[in-house]
């Protein structure tokens, strides 16, 4: 499945790689019921925390952040392969960045009503006079799927990059109209 017109550039964008990845998960989604995604499953066994993450129904945002941080080549969220589950536990990975200069690609760490969320940061915008400045944000879990979401930039804790060799040159901040409905709990 291929991302929403309104961000269709970032098929076309050469890198971060960590978004590149990203971006073959587009559509996945959460099983409702008592079955499982096979897809969603499969990424706790690759990132080995299968004994742990026992079923879509938990919320696998961060998941899905472990996974694209390994098939990008970049290190696991710091501590055991079960704490990269947590999705705050994103905001110790890499380097710490200032909001303001948050670019395509870096990780966003979000509060939400019960939890955190977790996801790449793909551009924001500056809002409106009826709707709050956003992060436009790449991740699992959002409505029970793999898209990309407005979430307002109130709700942001941490905003981190990791680059062991120099960063692409692609690598920016992104401004965006100010479109789509802002989500309210990615669970």
């Amino acid at each position: 499945m291929a991302v929403s017109s309104r961000y269709a550039w970032l098929a076309r964008e050469p890198g971060p790689r960590m978004i590149i990845e990203a971006l073959k998960t587009i559509g996945v989604v959460e099983v409702p019921g008592p079955a499982d995604s096979p897809t969603i499953m499969g990424w706790a066994a690759e990132v080995g925390v299968r004994d742990v993450y026992t079923g879509d129904d938990i919320p696998w945002c961060a998941l899905w952040m472990a996974v694209i941080a390994k098939r990008a080549g970049k290190p696991p969220c710091p501590g055991r392969p079960r704490d990269a589950l947590w999705a705050a536990n994103w905001a110790r990975w890499g380097q710490a960045v200032n909001h303001d200069d948050a670019r395509l690609g870096d990780i966003g760490v979000f509060r939400r009503p019960s939890g955190g969320h977790v996801g790449l940061i793909v551009g924001r915008d500056a809002g409106t006079s009826k709707r709050p400045p956003c992060f436009h944000v790449l991740a699992g879990n959002q409505s029970d799927a793999v898209n990309v979401a407005p979430i307002d930039v109130a709700r942001l804790v941490a905003v981190r990059r990791y680059y062991a060799v120099g960063m692409p040159s692609n690598v920016r901040v992104v401004t965006l109209k100010p479109t789509g409905a802002v989500s309210r709990n990615e669970a």
